[in-house]
């Protein structure tokens, strides 16, 4: 059995692919391996990719990248799975950033490094060191600095080379070498390594530190070589130093092109994979699985294996540096059996059906400060940005979806660059803008939308001495505003009176977020100082914890989650690398409780937690992917579910009241989804079998946050105030807990019935039936029901002639049916004449059925007229610029010909005479 959750990449085109290995039927078909000669490897795998050298590009759902010459080698990096070096006969090696399948891949490389120094034949990243990559060639060596595009070293020549690294020289083998030396590094020295000498046909261990001998050999015949050729071998390496040799089972009867091993932190440990070996066949990949026979996961088969953190930079390591990178039980915590896994690890995004879409959009300003979410929107309108002179900001309601006009719309003009805006979440009516003068807008939008341009806002809030950075609402104080400033404050606002309340200070430099915690009595926040704070307004106006928040400088956002107990704070580590890290809201001093890695991207990713689910959905500015998490207030504290990925960058979601979700489709979060041109509805959906339930384990009751508790003034006198709960379950349905017990039913036949042994007459009389089956779906009466006057005794002894004759019987009438079915359809064919014969010919010719084109024109009746009007609709509605995709217009169109041929075919074969209609 084999694991694969993830997709492949394939090389001298490199390509890409996804697939999941489950026996037989994972393996990679119509691959066509590479015919080339070369040093390196044919074939390389990481947790998530696959590459290799093909000929052609014929798999299916696969991509390739541009490459100019003959790949020689290809290795991909340690520390990501996405990215993947090539080096070629050109002499330059490519650093490519591969993307997922439903994205647009790079047309160019990442980073193109020209060694200039021959035919390249090796490229390998260092397992150590981020960023530090080497090359060979028949001249010598060279180690770059990826970063840098810069060669560290010189050229070395091969005798300066053995030293560090044994290369085999056999062509067709140097890349087993080079896995196998992997593997054996878990069972024995670093310092030793594998070498195969073909020429010779034995094995050799060496150590790279004495290499005037080899420390032991292994003879190997003729088919032992065939052995590795075919069926693939493993290699043991003992204390004593000992090699011993083990076959496994035939995999294929073809030769091998290469093999690379699955790294360890992608292995399928619930059924006790400990290797994983890709072999790559003139036609096909096929994914080998080692696995020991145990019932539970065992400890001692999985011990800590190597991170995907570097131990130091490229820069590090060539001062002289040597760390080891850290190893990590991820494999186990991640996989193991024992593990806890969430219920909403299946969780599905969706775009809901255009009708529900706002297209053509123009204008958008898609750069707005990082401490902004770039736009707004409540359950029934939308505010975004425009690029427009004066900091205007239009405004679309939910309720009237479809295209926009091309003329301008009415917008509110904000007078000066826009910092960051929201809506009052209990009045869907009031926006609320701060801009670059330091000042905040109050815009009161007037029922059913914006008819006319705003000019004036209904109040102005002054106060703050710099440019805003970004503002807050009270979760149950209606009118109660928070916002922070480039002058270092965060100030509290009454916007029923317009008056500053309370000024916070102790920030040392840029407030990144802010957030309001559960129950509104305390306010935290995340600072470019490295620290995280949290304030109580109504006690002091100094923060009374603070604690280290993410090293990185280059955005971060806050959120409360687990009913307040924890703050969960998404931000940038000392790499630029995006992290999550969650503190304890008691012991901010202690520094993060847990933490989980992101991606690389310049975007900071944007927070939304649902208390209900605790499910935390995050996305930046820019991204196409949106990762899930449910967060839980113990180990392992981040249980990551499926991630929703877009076809398209977004400028970021914005998640609606609970209320909207349709729970009859099992609906946790509704999401608005900002593109380039368009504004989408997105349905976060858990799946379940029995939908006709209510099911009330993910529909707790919800706080109706959009209702106000109290008012400012209640608060800042001291009270506090709850939000009532509702539920959301619809009358008519039963909630799943109180749903009757079904009974268990066997989905398969207990194996007695298959194994049970059938006697000679069971099986003619089995045979007998699907005889008489087969006869009596014939329209036509049997000769044998015109006979009369034959009593019962005498069919009896027809029928038991029928049953001794047996097998003879059942073929003869057999025959007689298959006669009768040809005789029939040849009738069929006459009736239909030249007309349905030229039909067929039509169909062979486009590719597409007379049925099919009248399914997708939607047409019953063929008129020229009807064909016409379906086709120019379905060809307008399916055009790339309103969401549709070539693929679909190409589909109308080639049904659209195919009707119009078939209407053709019908005008000859009327406007012929009879007597030539019958002839044909």
């Amino acid at each position: 059995m084999f694991s694969c959750r993830d997709f492949c990449l394939h090389f001298k085109i490199p390509l890409i692919y996804r697939y999941s290995c489950v026996s037989a039927q994972g393996w990679i078909a119509n691959v066509r391996g590479g015919s080339i000669s070369s040093q390196g490897k044919h074939i390389k795998s990481s947790c998530s990719l696959v590459a290799f050298n093909t000929d052609q590009a014929v798999c299916p759902s696969s991509l390739s990248f541009p490459v100019p010459d003959l790949v020689t080698d290809l290795d991909f990096s340690p520390f990501d799975d996405y990215l993947l070096a090539t080096c070629s006969a050109d002499e330059t090696v490519k650093l490519w950033r591969v993307c997922d399948l439903d994205q647009d891949q790079p047309s160019n490389a990442e980073v193109t490094l020209s060694a200039a120094d021959g035919r390249l034949e090796i490229v390998l990243f260092h397992p150590v060191a981020s960023g530090l990559l080497a090359v060979a060639s028949a001249r010598g060596v060279q180690v770059w600095d990826v970063t840098r595009d810069t060669a560290l070293t010189g050229k070395h020549t091969p005798s300066a080379f053995i030293p560090t690294t044994i290369t085999a020289l056999n062509t067709r083998f140097s890349l087993v070498f080079n896995y196998f030396k992997c593997s054996l590094q878990p069972y024995s020295d670093a310092n030793l390594h594998l070498c195969l000498q073909m020429r010779q046909q034995e094995v050799r261990l060496w150590d790279s530190r004495k290499l005037s001998s080899s420390l032991i050999k292994q003879q190997t015949d003729s088919f032992a070589l065939h052995v590795m050729g075919f069926h693939g071998f493993s290699v043991v390496c003992k204390p004593d130093l000992s090699l011993s040799l083990s076959v496994s089972h035939c995999l294929t009867d073809v030769s091998t092109r290469g093999v690379a091993l699955v790294p360890k932190l992608a292995l399928d440990v619930s059924c006790c994979e400990v290797l994983r070996l890709m072999q790559l066949t003139d036609n096909f990949i096929v994914p080998i699985s080692y696995q020991v026979p145990r019932k539970d996961f065992h400890a001692d088969l999985y011990p800590d294996t190597v991170g995907h953190t570097p131990a130091m930079t490229a820069e590090d390591w060539w001062k002289g540096e040597n760390k080891q990178v850290l190893t990590s039980s991820g494999l186990v915590m991640g996989n193991s059996m024992d593990s806890p896994s969430s219920k909403f690890r299946h969780i599905q995004g969706a775009v809901l059906h255009r009708d529900t879409h706002i297209t053509n959009l123009r204008g958008l300003h898609l750069t707005t400060p990082g401490e902004c979410d770039g736009f707004c929107a409540n359950d029934q309108r939308v505010a975004v940005p425009l690029a427009i002179a004066g900091g205007q900001i239009a405004v679309f309601e939910l309720s009237q979806p479809g295209k926009l006009p091309d003329t301008a719309l009415p917008t509110i003009q904000n007078s000066v660059n826009v910092a960051d805006f929201c809506w009052d979440p209990f009045d869907t009516h009031k926006l609320v803008v701060a801009g670059d003068d330091a000042k905040i807008r109050v815009w009161q939008i007037p029922k059913g939308g914006l008819t006319e341009t705003l000019t004036e806002p209904e109040r102005v809030l002054r106060g703050h001495t710099e440019k805003i950075y970004s503002i807050k609402f009270h979760p149950h104080a209606s009118g109660l505003l928070a916002s922070s400033s480039y002058d270092l404050t965060v100030r509290l606002w009454n916007l029923d009176t317009g008056e500053e309340v309370k000024r916070l200070c102790g920030h040392q430099d840029q407030i990144f977020g802010m957030a309001w915690s559960p129950d509104g009595k305390l306010l935290a926040t995340v600072c470019k100082d490295g620290k995280v704070r949290l304030y109580d307004p109504r006690k002091s106006t100094l923060p009374v914890q603070e604690g280290p928040g993410p090293e990185g400088q280059r955005g971060a956002r806050v959120v409360w989650v687990c009913d307040g107990k924890y703050l969960l704070v998404s931000g940038f580590d000392s790499r630029s690398e995006r992290q999550l890290y969650l503190f304890s809201a008691e012991s901010l001093a202690s520094g993060s409780v847990a933490s989980a890695p992101a991606d690389v991207s310049p975007s900071t990713l944007i927070p939304f937690y649902d208390p209900d689910t605790s499910v935390l959905i995050l996305t930046g500015k820019g991204d196409t992917r949106v990762y899930i998490y449910e967060i839980v207030p113990e180990a392992p504290y981040f249980m990551e579910c499926s991630s929703f990925h877009s076809s398209e960058p977004h400028k970021g979601l914005c998640f609606l009241p609970k209320a909207e979700c349709d729970v009859c489709d099992v609906e946790v979060a509704r999401a608005i989804r900002l593109g380039k041109t368009t504004i989408e509805p997105v349905a976060f959906r858990v799946p379940r079998v029995k939908k006709e339930f209510f099911q009330d384990d993910v529909f707790p009751e919800t706080a109706v946050w959009w209702e106000a508790a109290l008012t400012a003034a209640a608060w800042l006198s001291g009270s506090n105030g709850q939000h009532r709960k509702i539920s959301l379950r619809p009358k008519d349905m039963m909630p799943v807990s109180e749903a009757p017990k079904e009974a268990p039913v066997r989905k398969y036949l207990p194996s007695s019935v298959y194994l049970e042994e059938k006697t000679d007459e069971q099986k003619k009389e089995e045979l007998l039936s699907a005889m008489v089956a087969k006869l009596g779906n014939r329209e036509d009466p049997l000769p044998q029901e015109s006979y009369e006057g034959v009593d019962e005794d005498e069919w009896a002894k027809y029928l038991a002639q029928i049953i001794v004759m047996g097998a003879q019987v059942v073929g003869r009438a057999f025959a007689r049916a298959l006669r009768q079915e040809f005789a029939a359809s040849q009738a069929a064919a006459e009736a239909r004449g030249g007309a349905g014969r030229q039909s067929a010919a039509a169909s062979s010719f486009t590719g597409m059925t007379l049925q099919e084109a009248q399914q997708i024109l939607n047409i019953s009746t063929l008129t020229p007229e009807e064909i016409q009007k379906n086709y120019e609709h379905l060809f307008k509605v399916n055009d790339k610029a309103v969401g549709g995709s070539f693929y679909l217009q190409s589909k109308v169109a080639r049904a659209k010909e195919r009707l119009d041929e078939e209407l053709s075919i019908q005008q000859q074969h009327q406007s012929k005479p009879p007597d030539q209609q019958q002839q044909t």
